[in-house]
């Protein structure tokens, strides 16, 4: 043993939020022993080092900051604010009514509306939402799970009314319902009926509108609400192949829809990690996709992603704090080759970002690739001793991740047991009790804390009472103006096709047209497939 081994073994081991033990140095042996280095080029399978072969160097990251106020008209400003300010995409963030399917008047959504996220109740708010925004040069994300089919149909049917080819329309709908049982809990319907929506809107894009991506699998929740990084990744793409299945038996071609899935997953923590988890968690979902389901596209085993917020790394003490951990975590993301980039601004731990503090996220943005050389060259971490064994050792964790939950029966039967959200829940408390106790040390909360710091002064966004009104006024001016006995036939039909078992999205789509309400829509399905009720015990089986 040499002197440096003989002092790193006195040293306390260091071990990342995954379960590896982080060496004091790394060098070729370790690559090696670790299973090596994948020396494929960017662009070409298992995209280890990115999904295109220039990367940056030719389209930089898309950036879409998370967005959405009490209506339409606020929204739509807000969106034009920011693409004045150099942002390239839009993601669109919902109130709670219309996340959990009820319009804006019903007594469920009493102080919810004008609070956080847009109301949206009919085709209507669309239309007003993305007025003057051009959806060619400017593509939409649509943060929606529970409800996603609804809107869905509400963007498309507002798109093809602005005239836009919907065999061209590119745009993103989060859609992934099984992590809202994991994670958030926007919930309507139960598990089997809500994942059968999901292959619904996959089925009904494949041939309506194939360059949109109907499902954005969302590591990023579970991630928030406690697991691991390489769980986050493992979990999500046990969902995505569930996803998958379903489309499979309904008759798609893998390659019909495969390259038009895509992921949400978190960047705050370990900038190392991060950057690892990206890396070999493309060449996971490649290998999943090109080698498990015998893709002959190489595009349909692209792991597309946003690499969005690291809101829980954010903190309401020392706050300006957080402007820094937004850089580190944007360069994480872009070291680890992401598409798309939606940064948590700063204020964000405690209220709705401010016009001036999204705007420093986007600039933080900016800079990566206009001074910073991030745009430069494409994997520059890719060779790094540490990196590259670190990858390999990453993957490991993902496929052991994955293999937990086919233990369980599969993702399905887990979320509809309860089981994995009571894993997830479990690393929750391991974790803040970690922070309390400070062997997790997280700066200005536990150490290096203000003795004499004052309360930060923060700038909350209050309650649009004003807002709230003008958006049920709005959604009732709209039923008094349609056609009433349109909307009772098409809501029928809806009905029937649910009840038949067959896809509801035509039947959605022709509903949003004589301007049914999201609420209408979702009560129509919850006549026939019911309300989802969250396990009472998150129990046993979840060691």
């Amino acid at each position: 043993m040499n002197d440096q081994s003989k002092l790193a073994s006195k040293m306390r081991p260091v071990i990342n939020e995954s379960g590896i033990e982080i060496k004091p140095l790394y060098t070729a042996e370790d690559v090696v022993a670790s299973g090596g280095v994948d020396d494929s080029l960017p662009g070409n399978a298992p995209f280890t080092r990115g999904i295109h072969s220039l990367m940056y160097r030719h389209r930089p990251f898309t950036m879409r900051q998370y967005t959405g106020f009490a209506n339409a008209a606020d929204t739509n400003e807000r969106f034009k604010y920011l693409i004045a300010n150099g942002q390239t995409g839009l993601n669109v963030a919902f109130d709670l009514a219309t996340q959990c399917g009820y319009d804006s008047d019903a007594p469920e959504a009493a102080g919810e509306v004008g609070r956080v996220g847009m109301a949206i109740d009919t085709l209507r708010d669309f239309e007003i939402a993305f007025d003057g925004i051009d959806l060619d040069a400017i593509t939409v994300s649509l943060t929606i799970n529970g409800a996603a089919a609804s809107l869905i149909a509400m963007f498309l049917a507002m798109a093809e009314k602005r005239g836009y080819d919907l065999s061209k329309l590119r745009g993103t709908a989060q859609n992934d319902i099984l992590k809202e049982f994991i994670g958030r809990g926007t919930w309507i319907y139960p598990v089997e009926p809500s994942v059968k929506l999901v292959a619904d809107t996959i089925e009904y894009c494949a041939k309506v509108t194939p360059k949109y991506s109907p499902v954005s699998v969302c590591g990023y929740h579970i991630r928030e609400s406690g697991a691991s990084p390489a769980e986050e990744m493992g979990y999500a793409f046990a969902i995505a192949k569930a996803y998958t299945d379903m489309a499979l038996a309904r008759g798609l071609d893998i390659d019909e829809f495969a390259g038009r899935l895509s992921f949400n997953f978190n960047i705050f923590g370990n900038l190392f990690e991060q950057v690892a988890k990206f890396r070999a968690g493309r060449r996971r979902w490649s290998k999943i996709i090109l080698d498990e389901y015998g893709a002959r596209r190489p595009e349909s085993g692209w792991m597309r992603m946003i690499a969005g917020g690291g809101g829980f790394g954010l903190t309401i003490e020392q706050p300006e704090n957080n402007i820094m951990r937004g850089a580190y975590y944007a360069l994480a993301a872009a070291l680890g080759g992401a598409q798309t980039m939606a940064l948590c601004c700063y204020d964000e731990a405690y209220t709705i970002p401010t016009p001036r503090a999204q705007r420093l996220s986007l600039r933080t943005m900016q800079m990566l690739t206009e001074e910073v050389g991030l745009a430069d060259t494409v994997d520059p971490l890719g060779g790094s001793y540490y990196v590259e064994t670190l990858t390999n050792q990453t993957e490991q964790k993902i496929t052991e991740a994955m293999q937990w939950v086919d233990a369980q029966g599969g993702i399905v039967r887990a979320v509809s047991d309860g089981v994995i959200q009571a894993r997830v829940s479990e690393y929750a408390y391991r974790r803040q009790r970690a922070l309390e106790t400070g062997e997790l040390r997280k700066v200005g909360v536990n150490c290096y804390e203000d003795s004499d710091e004052e309360k930060p002064q923060v700038d909350l966004h209050g309650y649009d009472e004003a807002g709230a009104r003008q958006q049920i006024e709005n959604v009732r001016k709209v039923r008094a103006a349609r056609s009433n006995e349109a909307v009772a036939r098409a809501l029928k039909a809806l009905r029937a096709d649910a009840e038949a078992g067959r896809n509801v999205m035509p039947a959605l789509v022709d509903a949003v047209k004589v301007y049914a309400t999201v609420g209408e829509m979702n009560g129509a399905l919850v006549d026939v497939y019911g309300r989802f009720q969250e396990p009472t015990q998150l129990w046993r089986r979840a060691g």
